[in-house]
């Protein structure tokens, strides 16, 4: 596994972490497929009863690595981005996630995912996926809806602009704002909580939870992902990638 995610279980608790804060956490397709790993062998393991992902207390995630997304953009359904997203997405187990500083990208579209969010009141979701001339992903296109409403949701996603922790528990995607240097720390005290009650339980009650849009959540991951593919070779994504590794402002105004 890359030293870039790391990964730990104790006391019927795994924990991922994010661990390339000099890169602002920003996500390879290694650390996907590292990711998509820990959460198989985490799901296959009895003695596992919740996940755990978290960051930094100064930064959760920057979203894609462009370097190397650019380098290595998914390449089908079997591709480490997938993998993990599907990981995510099917996970049976309770997932908990502790967020602080920015969350970009993936670093939010992941938390539909998840059971429990706790952040630091310093923590700042984005989905700019317009902005970089591409479409959301991570069924997001469906749950940011089915969460924020319509209008807000039209807000996050086609403006592609920040929202704070207080926003994020007021429409709910968040459960608590904590100071960030808590923010991991409650996050295990929560999962540990969870560890003591009977995994059957758990896992029941999370499959009806989620049963009635399981299905909906994985036709509309596989919709995203064909128009993301797609969007990623057309002129707008070119000029927007273009314009930030040459660190500009893009000009779509002939796209």
């Amino acid at each position: 596994m890359t030293q870039d995610i790391l990964s730990h279980t104790e006391a019927g608790v795994t924990t991922i972490t994010l661990n390339r804060v000099d890169k602002k956490n920003s996500i390879t397709a290694a650390m996907y497929g590292a990711m998509a790993d820990a959460l198989q062998a985490a799901a296959a393991d009895a003695a596992v009863r919740v996940v755990v992902f978290q960051g930094h207390e100064t930064i959760f995630s920057a979203g894609n690595d462009i370097g190397d997304f650019l380098n290595k953009p998914p390449a089908g359904k079997d591709s480490p981005v997938f993998r993990f997203l599907h990981g995510i997405a099917a996970f049976p187990k309770p997932l908990i996630a502790a967020v602080c500083g920015p969350a970009v990208g993936v670093g939010t579209t992941m938390l539909f995912h998840c059971d429990l969010v706790y952040a630091g009141d310093n923590a700042a979701f984005s989905m700019p996926f317009v902005n970089l001339g591409l479409c959301p992903e991570a069924a997001s296109s469906l749950l940011v809806p089915q969460m924020l409403g319509y209008h807000r949701a039209a807000e996050a996603l086609l403006m592609g602009e920040p929202f704070m922790a207080e926003a994020a528990l007021e429409v709910g995607l968040v459960n608590r704002v904590v100071p960030p240097t808590e923010a991991n720390a409650y996050a295990q005290a929560q999962a540990r909580k969870l560890a003591a009650k009977p995994i059957s339980s758990l896992v029941e009650t999370k499959r009806l939870m989620k049963k009635g849009q399981a299905t909906l959540v994985a036709q509309q991951m596989a919709e995203e992902g064909a128009s993301f593919g797609r969007m990623l070779g057309e002129p707008a994504a070119k000029e927007a990638f273009t314009a930030f590794m040459e660190r500009r402002k893009p000009d779509f105004s002939k796209v």
